[in-house]
Protein backbone atom coordinates (compact mmCIF):
# COMPACT_ATOMS: atom_id res chain seq x y z
CA UNK A 1 0.00 0.00 0.00
CA UNK A 2 0.92 3.38 0.29
CA UNK A 3 3.48 3.12 3.07
CA UNK A 4 5.17 0.50 1.26
CA UNK A 5 5.04 3.27 -1.71
CA UNK A 6 6.58 5.48 1.01
CA UNK A 7 9.48 3.24 2.10
CA UNK A 8 10.56 2.55 -1.24
CA UNK A 9 10.55 6.14 -1.88
CA UNK A 10 12.96 6.99 1.20
CA UNK A 11 15.11 3.77 0.01
CA UNK A 12 15.61 5.77 -3.37
CA UNK A 13 17.05 8.48 -1.44
CA UNK A 14 18.86 7.00 1.36
CA UNK A 15 19.42 3.48 0.52
CA UNK A 16 18.27 0.11 2.45
CA UNK A 17 17.06 -0.15 5.66
CA UNK A 18 14.64 -2.45 7.49
CA UNK A 19 10.85 -1.26 7.77
CA UNK A 20 7.74 -2.79 8.64
CA UNK A 21 3.96 -0.93 7.52
CA UNK A 22 1.36 -1.13 10.26
CA UNK A 23 -2.22 0.34 9.09
CA UNK A 24 -4.96 -0.72 12.29
CA UNK A 25 -2.84 -4.29 12.13
CA UNK A 26 -1.01 -4.83 15.31
CA UNK A 27 -1.52 -3.53 18.70
CA UNK A 28 0.63 -0.29 18.16
CA UNK A 29 -0.22 2.98 20.58
CA UNK A 30 -0.09 4.79 17.22
CA UNK A 31 -2.60 7.92 18.81
CA UNK A 32 0.13 8.43 21.55
CA UNK A 33 3.09 7.69 19.04
CA UNK A 34 1.30 10.18 16.98
CA UNK A 35 0.87 13.43 19.48
CA UNK A 36 4.41 12.90 21.08
CA UNK A 37 5.64 12.75 17.06
CA UNK A 38 3.44 16.56 17.19
CA UNK A 39 0.85 15.48 14.41
CA UNK A 40 -2.14 16.50 16.64
CA UNK A 41 -3.63 16.71 19.80
CA UNK A 42 -6.22 14.31 21.81
CA UNK A 43 -9.41 15.76 21.92
CA UNK A 44 -12.07 15.66 24.47
CA UNK A 45 -13.79 12.72 22.45
CA UNK A 46 -10.19 11.22 22.91
CA UNK A 47 -9.54 10.98 19.13
CA UNK A 48 -6.53 13.22 17.64
CA UNK A 49 -6.88 16.08 16.19
CA UNK A 50 -4.54 17.97 13.49
CA UNK A 51 -4.80 21.97 13.21
CA UNK A 52 -5.40 21.56 9.30
CA UNK A 53 -6.85 17.70 8.51
CA UNK A 54 -9.20 17.63 12.02
CA UNK A 55 -10.04 14.68 12.80
CA UNK A 56 -11.31 13.06 9.76
CA UNK A 57 -7.92 10.82 8.85
CA UNK A 58 -6.44 7.29 9.48
CA UNK A 59 -3.03 6.59 11.06
CA UNK A 60 -0.35 4.77 9.54
CA UNK A 61 2.81 4.01 10.34
CA UNK A 62 6.33 3.13 9.52
CA UNK A 63 8.78 1.29 11.76
CA UNK A 64 11.88 1.45 10.97
CA UNK A 65 15.66 0.89 11.76
CA UNK A 66 16.54 4.39 10.75
CA UNK A 67 17.73 6.82 13.65
CA UNK A 68 15.30 9.86 13.15
CA UNK A 69 15.16 13.24 14.87
CA UNK A 70 12.47 13.54 17.90
CA UNK A 71 9.69 16.25 16.97
CA UNK A 72 8.19 18.00 19.54
CA UNK A 73 5.09 16.84 20.92
CA UNK A 74 1.54 18.75 20.17
CA UNK A 75 -0.21 21.21 22.31
CA UNK A 76 -3.89 20.74 23.04
CA UNK A 77 -6.19 23.61 21.58
CA UNK A 78 -9.75 22.48 22.71
CA UNK A 79 -10.19 25.49 25.17
CA UNK A 80 -13.49 25.13 26.93
CA UNK A 81 -15.49 23.85 23.86
CA UNK A 82 -17.61 20.69 25.19
CA UNK A 83 -19.58 20.40 21.66
CA UNK A 84 -18.22 16.63 21.32
CA UNK A 85 -19.28 15.94 24.79
CA UNK A 86 -23.04 17.22 24.51
CA UNK A 87 -23.79 15.84 21.00
CA UNK A 88 -22.75 12.33 21.65
CA UNK A 89 -26.33 10.29 21.07
CA UNK A 90 -24.92 7.90 24.04
CA UNK A 91 -23.33 10.01 26.22
CA UNK A 92 -20.32 7.90 25.79
CA UNK A 93 -18.44 10.68 26.51
CA UNK A 94 -18.55 10.54 30.21
CA UNK A 95 -15.96 13.45 31.16
CA UNK A 96 -13.24 15.58 28.61
CA UNK A 97 -10.50 13.39 27.21
CA UNK A 98 -12.58 9.93 28.49
CA UNK A 99 -14.95 7.68 26.68
CA UNK A 100 -16.99 5.01 27.90
CA UNK A 101 -16.56 2.48 25.20
CA UNK A 102 -19.67 0.61 25.73
CA UNK A 103 -21.67 2.80 25.23
CA UNK A 104 -19.77 4.72 21.70
CA UNK A 105 -22.18 3.47 18.42
CA UNK A 106 -19.04 3.00 16.66
CA UNK A 107 -18.17 0.07 19.16
CA UNK A 108 -21.66 -0.92 19.50
CA UNK A 109 -22.45 -0.98 15.99
CA UNK A 110 -18.97 -2.50 14.18
CA UNK A 111 -17.07 -4.48 17.63
CA UNK A 112 -19.99 -5.34 19.65
CA UNK A 113 -21.86 -8.84 18.54
CA UNK A 114 -24.08 -9.27 21.18
CA UNK A 115 -27.62 -7.75 22.38
CA UNK A 116 -27.45 -4.14 22.17
CA UNK A 117 -28.92 -2.40 25.56
CA UNK A 118 -32.16 -1.09 25.25
CA UNK A 119 -31.23 1.85 26.79
CA UNK A 120 -28.83 2.79 23.95
CA UNK A 121 -30.97 1.76 20.97
CA UNK A 122 -33.09 5.11 20.43
CA UNK A 123 -29.43 6.86 20.89
CA UNK A 124 -28.07 4.78 17.94
CA UNK A 125 -30.58 5.86 15.59
CA UNK A 126 -30.26 5.44 11.83
CA UNK A 127 -26.33 4.61 12.26
CA UNK A 128 -25.74 1.00 10.90
CA UNK A 129 -21.70 1.39 11.34
CA UNK A 130 -20.30 3.49 13.12
CA UNK A 131 -20.94 6.78 14.30
CA UNK A 132 -18.94 10.36 13.89
CA UNK A 133 -21.33 12.97 15.59
CA UNK A 134 -18.83 13.77 17.84
CA UNK A 135 -15.96 14.76 14.94
CA UNK A 136 -18.89 16.43 12.61
CA UNK A 137 -19.29 19.16 15.31
CA UNK A 138 -16.07 19.51 15.80
CA UNK A 139 -14.88 23.19 14.88
CA UNK A 140 -11.27 21.78 14.20
CA UNK A 141 -12.76 19.48 11.25
CA UNK A 142 -14.35 22.64 9.70
CA UNK A 143 -11.00 23.24 8.39
CA UNK A 144 -10.97 20.01 6.89
CA UNK A 145 -11.27 18.57 2.92
CA UNK A 146 -12.77 15.75 1.45
CA UNK A 147 -9.86 13.46 0.39
CA UNK A 148 -9.26 12.54 -3.27
CA UNK A 149 -7.93 9.21 -2.43
CA UNK A 150 -10.55 6.80 -4.02
CA UNK A 151 -9.86 4.07 -1.43
CA UNK A 152 -11.75 6.47 1.24
CA UNK A 153 -15.15 7.13 -1.28
CA UNK A 154 -18.12 5.02 -0.85
CA UNK A 155 -18.63 2.07 -3.08
CA UNK A 156 -21.40 0.10 -4.53
CA UNK A 157 -23.61 3.05 -4.22
CA UNK A 158 -24.16 2.20 -0.18
CA UNK A 159 -24.61 5.61 0.44
CA UNK A 160 -27.85 5.93 -1.76
CA UNK A 161 -29.70 2.69 -0.31
CA UNK A 162 -32.22 2.43 1.96
CA UNK A 163 -32.86 0.95 5.56
CA UNK A 164 -35.66 -1.24 3.84
CA UNK A 165 -33.49 -2.25 0.92
CA UNK A 166 -30.72 -3.07 2.79
CA UNK A 167 -33.22 -5.19 5.68
CA UNK A 168 -33.64 -7.55 2.26
CA UNK A 169 -30.14 -8.72 1.95
CA UNK A 170 -28.82 -12.17 2.51
CA UNK A 171 -25.22 -13.07 3.21
CA UNK A 172 -24.22 -13.50 -0.33
CA UNK A 173 -25.14 -10.46 -0.83
CA UNK A 174 -23.58 -8.54 1.82
CA UNK A 175 -20.32 -10.09 0.85
CA UNK A 176 -20.17 -8.78 -2.35
CA UNK A 177 -21.56 -5.10 -1.79
CA UNK A 178 -18.96 -4.85 1.29
CA UNK A 179 -16.37 -6.25 -0.67
CA UNK A 180 -13.12 -3.79 0.03
CA UNK A 181 -14.75 -2.06 2.46
CA UNK A 182 -14.58 -2.16 6.89
CA UNK A 183 -18.13 -2.63 6.85
CA UNK A 184 -17.40 -6.32 6.04
CA UNK A 185 -15.60 -6.75 9.43
CA UNK A 186 -19.04 -6.36 10.95
CA UNK A 187 -20.21 -9.40 10.16
CA UNK A 188 -23.79 -10.24 8.52
CA UNK A 189 -25.79 -10.66 11.41
CA UNK A 190 -24.19 -7.86 13.59
CA UNK A 191 -24.96 -6.02 10.50
CA UNK A 192 -28.69 -7.00 10.11
CA UNK A 193 -29.11 -6.63 13.96
CA UNK A 194 -28.02 -3.02 13.75
CA UNK A 195 -30.51 -2.03 10.60
CA UNK A 196 -33.26 -4.13 12.60
CA UNK A 197 -32.50 -0.94 14.93
CA UNK A 198 -32.42 1.43 12.54
CA UNK A 199 -35.69 0.32 11.29
CA UNK A 200 -37.30 0.42 14.84
CA UNK A 201 -36.25 4.27 15.13
CA UNK A 202 -37.37 5.12 11.73
CA UNK A 203 -40.83 7.15 11.84
CA UNK A 204 -43.28 4.99 11.32
CA UNK A 205 -44.04 2.69 7.78
CA UNK A 206 -46.10 0.25 7.38
CA UNK A 207 -43.62 -1.77 4.88
CA UNK A 208 -41.55 -1.69 7.93
CA UNK A 209 -43.67 -4.13 9.92
CA UNK A 210 -44.39 -6.61 7.22
CA UNK A 211 -40.71 -6.72 6.25
CA UNK A 212 -39.26 -7.41 9.93
CA UNK A 213 -41.31 -10.34 10.20
CA UNK A 214 -41.08 -11.99 7.09
CA UNK A 215 -37.23 -11.78 7.74
CA UNK A 216 -37.39 -13.22 11.63
CA UNK A 217 -36.94 -16.64 11.00
CA UNK A 218 -33.98 -16.28 8.71
CA UNK A 219 -31.76 -14.61 11.42
CA UNK A 220 -30.39 -15.95 14.81
CA UNK A 221 -31.40 -15.18 18.28
CA UNK A 222 -29.51 -11.96 19.17
CA UNK A 223 -30.70 -10.60 15.87
CA UNK A 224 -34.17 -11.63 16.54
CA UNK A 225 -34.49 -10.00 20.06
CA UNK A 226 -33.34 -6.59 18.21
CA UNK A 227 -36.49 -7.44 15.55
CA UNK A 228 -38.66 -7.56 18.56
CA UNK A 229 -37.95 -4.85 19.93
CA UNK A 230 -38.04 -2.56 16.58
CA UNK A 231 -41.51 -4.12 15.71
CA UNK A 232 -42.72 -2.48 19.32
CA UNK A 233 -41.34 0.48 18.84
CA UNK A 234 -42.93 0.96 15.04
CA UNK A 235 -46.58 -0.32 16.42
CA UNK A 236 -46.10 1.86 19.36
CA UNK A 237 -45.76 5.01 16.65
CA UNK A 238 -48.50 3.86 14.14
CA UNK A 239 -51.52 5.05 16.71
Amino acid sequence: GRLKTLATKIRGKIGDFESRPFADSAPIFEKSLAESAGMGWTGKHTLLIHKTSGSFFVLGELLTSLELPFDEPATKHCGSCTACIDICPTQAIVEPYMLDARRCIAYLTIEYKGIIPEDLRRGIGNRVFGCDDCQLICPWNSFAQVTSVEDFHPRHGLDQVSLLDLWQWDEATFLSSTEGSPMRRTGYQSFMRNIAIGLGNAPFDGQIIPALQQQRDQHDGIVQVHIDWAIQEQLAKSS
